[in-house]
């Protein structure tokens, strides 16, 4: 079985589905990118040819992966990890600012964000620390270390200002809840967020009474209620802090910009030629494709050019316009498809290295495409999530690609672990 070629090995069906994906993301990039004086296929001076070469370039990457020993990115898990933090430092002291970012390395006309590097790299890392013997998540030292991991990227990324970066980050806390961390920090967020979200939108004191009727009822209906009272009022105290504190951390932490976006979001605030623009024209655009869309390079709102970043961020828009509803229902089957299979192939890893880092791999995958579609379609602020294989851009294709392929490569390996 060692001697076993690694083509033989690969679940051919992800490969299929990640192909899928990337085909229809360059077929988008270029009918958003299209003008009246592209005269072919190839314009590297056009959006769409430069991402024909970043695809291109791809081959090459997915080759020099699936060629490494798939022992190397578990052995070597901490020092990527360490080589992903030092170049999130270096933003600090090198990187170019754009668009008030501070996220990118310029080389020339070429731009290098190391926070989406830095993703597959901190899944290795926390696979790492939890495949090892001696790991118990009930163990609060070791729920520490955990969180430590998944937190160190997320200061370094939070001060650039990347929101929509950090929070992809964040979402790694379900691979630690798979693997044991308790379920109340799960819960925790959860609450924390309605508390987040009642607080800008009624006094604090409503807020806070209503928390407190909820605490009660907890407090009624526990049965062991000499062990809750304590625990009871601690988690009121916190919650109480919490709500008071939300009014000053959203007016002087948070940007003017990420402000209006919540505001537009909560009804709170109307700017539909301003701060809303682009959510309110890609719903009009996809809207306006029915439902098996204008056909392809059809599009009115993508050919005039109404959706800004339409061949990033918004790249979803042109589906909706020109595939319609079925269009989109294929590309989301897709995505569904791509992190079910990733699921099921962690699932049957006979390591828990490979198992965990799949799982951290679904969760990145899933928490980009969930964000950028609710985002593009206005339930969700706009915070500059990519949409994985399809948006425009060299950084975010290889990153995804070098987190998928690293998982493909452990699972062709498994074979060898018998």
């Amino acid at each position: 079985m060692k001697n076993q070629s690694v083509s033989n090995n690969i679940d051919w069906i992800t490969v299929t589905i990640y192909v899928a994906l990337v085909v229809i993301g360059w077929m988008n990039i270029y009918s958003a990118d299209m003008t009246s004086t592209s005269d072919y296929y190839f314009d590297f001076n056009q959006n769409y040819g430069k991402q024909a070469i970043f695809i291109g370039l791809n081959v090459i990457l997915i080759t020099v992966i699936l060629t490494i020993d798939a022992k190397f990115y578990e052995k070597f898990s901490t020092v990527l990890f360490g080589a992903s933090l030092l170049l999130l430092i270096g933003l600090f002291l090198f990187g170019k600012t754009i668009a008030g970012q501070r996220c990118w390395y310029a080389i020339g006309s070429f731009t290098l964000q190391p926070s989406e590097f830095a993703k597959a790299a901190t899944a290795l890392a926390l696979a790492k620390f939890l495949s090892e013997s001696q790991i118990n998540l009930k163990n609060v030292n070791h729920q520490i270390i955990g969180l430590a991991i998944i937190a160190l990227p997320v200061l370094l990324i939070l001060p650039q200002p990347d929101p929509g970066s950090a929070l992809i980050f964040l979402t790694l806390i379900f691979v630690l809840n798979r693997e044991g961390l308790p379920s109340w920090y799960l819960w925790s967020a959860f609450f924390a967020i309605i508390l987040f979200v009642m607080s800008l939108l009624l006094k604090p004191h409503f807020v806070v009474l209503i928390a407190f009727s909820g605490v009660l009822l907890h407090y009624i209906k526990s049965r062991r209620i000499k062990r809750n009272i304590l625990a009871s009022l601690v988690v009121l105290i916190f919650m109480t802090g919490f709500v008071y504190s939300v009014d000053y951390v959203f007016n002087n932490v948070f940007k003017q910009h990420h402000r209006d976006r919540f505001n537009i979001l909560l009804g709170q605030k109307v700017d539909m030629s301003g701060i809303g623009y682009n959510t309110n024209q890609a719903e009009i655009a996809i809207g306006s494709g029915g439902w098996f869309g204008k056909g392809y390079l059809e599009g009115t709102q993508t050919k005039g050019n109404f959706v800004p970043e339409q061949h990033t961020d918004y790249i979803f828009t042109t589906v909706g316009e020109e595939w319609g509803f079925v269009g989109t229902i294929v590309l989301v089957l897709l995505f569904v498809g791509l992190i079910l299979r990733i699921l099921y192939l962690a699932e049957r890893q006979k390591t828990k290295f490979s198992r965990v880092y799949g799982y951290g791999v679904a969760s990145i995958l899933f928490t980009h495409f969930f964000v950028n579609i609710s985002m593009v379609i206005g339930i969700f602020p706009t915070i500059g999530v990519p949409l994985p294989f399809l948006s425009y851009g060299g950084s975010s294709l290889w990153a995804f690609t070098i987190l998928l392929f690293i998982f493909v490569k452990m699972d062709a390996n498994k074979v060898n672990e018998w």
